[in-house]
């Protein structure tokens, strides 16, 4: 079964102990809590707070979602040892990275060795620890493209190392379901949004993208592991959008 949750960076400006409430609300079950706000890097009493507070209202932490780029932040001064020791406070089952810094296209030999070699180190710590790491699919890095994604993966057949999905800014439904089913067989959790791109970027109901959501909610309930469904990024930054979306998100899912 596919559990429902929150990416907490959807509420900067909300104190943890507030996330925690809304999601309660929502009748959600797990949350990513980000590593730039609200479980900063190092602060393990922070996280050990934190997941109390998550575990005290029945809810389940799925995700640290750190800022740690791999195979750029431990010489620019972040190390994974910090990055790892807060998710184990936290409770973290996997740690959130990013694949480098810049887009796949312009990356050469080099950036993909980095990228890859600290990745497999970091893959190796967490997974000493009973954790796993799982990339950011995103824009401006080595999962930037379903063909990126795919090298990358297929460059690291890590038992640890797995990856997010989210529908690719600007993407068609046929390109963005086939970016799905590319990295399924390591599919972590999906980050859920329904943003519209005539006109500039817009937020929309996620009730507006049932005619994309629900074929991708279809295809991630065949995969190997169910993972988790987390909303990230609502209209307005508002606890009653993310209310909306939550009751949107739980009826496609039938929880």
């Amino acid at each position: 079964m596919i559990e429902p949750g929150l990416v907490s960076v959807t509420f900067r400006k909300k104190s943890p102990a507030e996330i925690v409430e809304l999601v309660r609300r929502a009748g959600l079950s797990a949350i990513e809590w980000g590593g730039d706000i609200h479980v900063p890097h190092g602060d393990t009493g922070r996280a050990a707070e934190v997941a109390r507070m998550t575990r005290d209202a029945g809810l389940r932490v799925a995700c640290y979602g750190s800022y740690y780029r791999c195979g750029v932040r431990e010489g620019a001064g972040l190390a994974f040892d910090a990055v790892l020791d807060t998710a184990r406070a936290l409770g973290a089952p996997r740690i959130r990275v990013w694949a480098g810094k810049g887009a796949s296209a312009a990356a050469d030999p080099a950036a993909w060795r980095a990228v890859i070699e600290d990745a497999r180190r970091a893959a190796d710590q967490a997974a000493a620890a009973g954790l796993e790491i799982a990339f950011e699919y995103h824009a401006n890095t080595l999962t930037d493209t379903p063909e990126s994604a795919r090298r990358l993966l297929d460059a690291l057949p890590h038992p640890a190392i797995r990856t997010l999905w989210q529908p690719p800014n600007g993407m068609d439904d046929a390109g963005c379901t086939a970016s799905l089913k590319s990295v399924l067989p390591r599919l972590a959790h999906l980050h859920v949004f329904h943003w519209s791109f005539e006109g500039g970027l817009k937020r929309e109901p996620l009730a507006a993208g049932a005619a994309r959501w629900r074929p991708w909610i279809e295809i991630v309930c065949d995969s190997p592991r169910a993972p988790e469904a987390l909303i990230e990024f609502v209209r307005g930054d508002s606890a009653e959008a993310f209310l909306e979306d939550a009751a949107t998100l739980r009826s496609w899912l039938n929880v």
